[in-house]
């Protein structure tokens, strides 16, 4: 047997270079890159391995590794899992600043390969710089961390231990039912130990992923749960992107005339502009969507996980004789809610489907339901995006129905009469929804927005229309507070010809942001639309609705009353992302964010909109509930009332 004799490092780096995956239309590279923020962890044996014979791998100097993993699972996301990046940081924070990431990748099961570095296998140096020490197990090191966030985890003693290690890190990261993060922890004295390795393990691999069929009994099954319904509904997850069925379910949809709802990962797997695309359902959906769901007799989920969100904690899908049917290739996913499974793809088991339904002569019993409920929506959506603020008159233009002289948000009963003092300190008529209107009117149709967390994502889920089939890029798996930008700048090499928008809150952009000079440091042209409602608006609605105070969401300095109740903060966004050589802008006005919106497309390099909103002017709630921990014992008779209303919806909702 020829042999080759490296360091762990370097053979890692060699393995990596040769991995390729083959969905059915020849090999495609697997392992696009690595992103890197060094160390002593990690500096001398990835970092010499990659500096001496890096292959095709391209190396990405992050800047917070959070960021960077971020980016990475927005990489492997945008291109459907096909192409992933690997991820190094440093042992101890760096490594540690993963985590949140990782879960992330986990939680949406999207494959990223992450490698920290360790501390010494020899224990000779103990306590290393940035070691955690365990006295009672001294193997136990930061990256144990890992394994409650990782699909597959493993540490890496010996060079030999690499070979196992990465053939089993392929296995997970190529599982199209079960993938996420895989970490592989690499002490650095071992990263820099040699061994003669096998060079047949070197070899390219092609790692081929056939489709998952559906057995014909479970088609059979599915078939006949179908035929005695009268009114289904189809929910289109992420699988449904992810396996490119996107065209399968909208033919599905149309040749039996049943409608569907988009969950947060599968918007856009069909464009917005089909007759049956009911648009975003569950706590963040529309009416139109909630309306049919609360209706339909089945609900057919085409791989979704079927999360709290979508399912409205399992108390939208009202019907009292409701069934479930699931497509998923995943076992576990495919047997939420007590459903029929059909464990396949989404794709195999929509186009099976159809032939045995075809048989069957079938055809819903909608008549003009979904025709009404789609007009019904399309006005509610024009009256959000015309809501206006008038500084000078507080009124809503063209609702007459509500009090004269006196502006009423979306979320009314909250920060009523805090407004004025917003509108003066944030010197803006605007609102949130507003501004989504003219964003998806004014943005090319072809772009790429990308989101994650906070009150944007209901906005987007309910309004955004998707001109364009996998346009809308939104983490709200984990939801994860600081991905926007990071993803934007994944996205964008994923897809480095059209133009990327991260969608931002405020409270979202303090979180996390480094990836920016990334994006200026690569050539990647990145847009970032930041709305700026002056806090945590997302969880004040949710602390005021269910009877609390408003405390520590708004941004405020600290009061006289030792209370952050003091005067509004005033940032300027456009001037901190500008030092870093951004190109930015400032909007207040309708007029001003067209203007800027229209410059920012002739940039080259990453932009900013600096736009600032009026807090409680995002969308509500259309017919969703979402069960929350209201206390139980309060002396606050508002959070009494919340309880009594919780129990009520959970007397509704399924158990399990």
């Amino acid at each position: 047997m020829t042999r080759i004799r490296l360091t762990t490092a370097q053979a890692l780096v060699k393995f990596l270079d040769q991995q390729y995956v083959d969905f059915g239309g020849g090999p495609e590279r697997f392992v696009h890159g690595i992103f890197t923020v060094f160390g002593h962890g990690n500096v001398l044996g990835l970092g010499q391995a990659l500096q001496e014979s890096p292959g095709e791998l391209t190396v990405y100097q992050g800047r917070n590794e959070q960021g960077m993993v971020h980016a990475a699972t927005a990489f492997a996301k945008q291109s459907r899992r096909r192409r992933i990046m690997a991820c190094t940081a440093s042992v101890g924070p760096g490594s540690a600043n993963m985590l949140t990431a990782a879960a992330t990748a986990t939680a949406n099961q999207i494959p990223v390969l992450l490698l920290p570095g360790d501390t010494f296998s020899t224990r000779q140096p103990d306590p290393v710089l940035q070691q955690m020490e365990h006295t009672y197990n001294l193997s136990i090191t930061v990256n144990d961390a890992f394994k409650a966030v990782s699909k597959y985890w493993d540490r890496i003693y010996r060079p030999e231990q690499l070979m196992t290690a990465l053939l089993n890190a392929m296995r997970v990261l190529t599982d199209q039912a079960d993938t996420g993060a895989v970490t592989i922890a690499l002490p650095q004295d071992v990263q820099g130990e040699a061994w003669d390795y096998p060079l047949d393990f070197f070899r390219k691999r092609i790692h081929r992923i056939a489709p998952r069929l559906a057995r014909p009994d479970e088609i059979e099954a599915a078939a006949e749960l179908i035929a005695g319904k009268q009114r289904p509904l189809l929910v289109c997850g992420g699988g449904v992107r992810y396996g490119d069925a996107g065209a399968d379910l909208r033919a599905f949809a149309e040749k039996f005339a049943i409608p569907f709802g988009e969950t947060q990962a599968g918007k856009s797997a069909v464009a917005s502009d089909c007759a049956y695309n009911l648009g975003g359902i569950g706590v963040t959906g529309n009416g139109c969507a909630n309306t049919l769901a609360q209706a339909a007799d089945l609900v057919i989920g085409v791989g979704t996980r079927f999360t709290d969100f979508t399912t409205g904690s399992k108390s939208l899908f009202a019907h009292p004789e409701v069934e479930f049917l699931t497509i998923n290739a995943s076992s576990y996913h495919a047997a939420k809610l007590d459903a029929l499974a059909v464990v396949c793809d989404a794709a195999e088991g929509l186009k099976a489907l159809s032939v045995a339904l075809e048989k069957r002569g079938y055809h819903s019993a909608y008549t003009d339901e979904i025709i009404e409920a789609k007009r019904a929506w399309a006005e509610e959506r024009k009256r959000l995006a015309g809501v206006e603020y008038s500084v000078k008159e507080g009124a809503v233009k063209e609702e007459s129905d509500r009090p004269a002289g006196f502006f009423v948000p979306e979320i009314a009963g909250h920060l009523d009469e805090k407004l004025p003092e917003y509108a003066a300190k944030l010197n803006t008529s605007l609102t949130q929804t507003q501004v989504l209107g003219i964003l998806n009117e004014y943005l090319p149709e072809d772009a790429i927005v990308v989101g994650a967390a906070g009150s944007l994502p209901g906005d987007m889920q309910r309004m955004w229309n998707s001109a364009v089939a996998d346009t809308y890029h939104m983490e709200y798996g984990f939801s994860c507070m600081g991905y926007e930008i990071s993803g934007a700048l994944g996205v964008k090499l994923a897809e480095p010809e059209r133009e990327v928008y991260a969608l931002v809150g405020d409270g979202s952009y303090q979180m996390l942001h480094s990836e920016l000079v990334t994006s200026l440091q690569e050539n990647k042209k990145i847009n970032v639309i930041l709305l700026d409602n002056a806090g945590f608006g997302c969880i004040n609605n949710l602390q005021m609705e269910q009877g609390l105070d408003s405390m520590a969401t708004e941004f405020r300095h600290r009061g006289p009353d030792g209370q952050l109740s003091g005067e509004l903060m005033h940032i300027d966004y456009a001037a901190s992302a500008a030092g870093y050589g951004v190109k930015t802008f400032r909007a207040v006005t309708a007029g001003q964010l067209r203007s800027a919106l229209d410059a920012a497309r002739g940039q080259e390099r990453s932009t900013l909109i600096d736009i600032k909103v009026l807090p409680k002017t995002m969308t509500h709630g259309y017919g969703a509930w979402w069960h929350v921990g209201v206390p139980e014992v309060s002396g606050s008779e508002a959070v009494q009332a919340a309880y009594g209303q919780k129990l009520g919806q959970l007397d509704k909702a399924r158990s399990y």
